[in-house]
């Protein structure tokens, strides 16, 4: 049985739910030839025993957004300081607000009230090794460069006969 998660079924197929049961046939055989779950089914008839409904309620969150109520600071602290990295608010919210949020609580925060960050913190970034691969080392030698050897690269050292 092919069953789509976290998918809502279209308004179509609920609709036929309860018209086939009406028909008399089992709910297995219904469940089968929608292609949708005994589960699905029981509580699509149940529903509509209980309080006429096939149609689809809408879907609701419990739970409220945690840093709604300081969006407006949220925004003025990042107008104030927009080159601050995603920890530095986070700081923010604990010492001034007493709230605490996660990395990602912080980001869809933030992407919800269409602000963003610096990427990375400051610091020194590491720069090129000054070598490009291990058979520039080998022609250079323990000593360093020799003379002609600058330009050495690994294609061109092995092949040449």
């Amino acid at each position: 049985m092919l069953v789509q998660r976290g998918r809502a079924y279209s308004q179509d197929l609920r609709s036929r739910v309860p018209v086939s049961a009406d028909e008399g046939a089992r709910v297995g055989q219904i469940a089968a030839a929608l292609r949708v779950s005994v589960s699905y089914m029981s509580k699509v008839l149940g529903r509509r025993r209980a309080t006429g409904e096939v149609s689809a309620r809408p879907q609701r969150s419990h739970l409220g957004q945690k840093l709604s109520v300081l969006h407006e600071a949220i925004r003025a602290e990042v107008a104030a300081r927009p080159d601050a990295t995603l920890a530095e608010p986070r700081r923010w919210l604990a010492q001034a607000h007493g709230a605490t949020a996660s990395d990602g609580l912080m980001h869809n925060t933030l992407a919800r009230l269409g602000l963003t960050l610096k990427k990375v913190a400051a610091r020194g970034r590491a720069g090129a090794s000054g070598r490009c691969c291990r058979a520039c080392r080998v022609a250079q030698g323990p000593a360093g460069l020799e003379a002609g050897a600058a330009g050495v690269h690994r294609r061109s050292t092995f092949g040449e006969g």
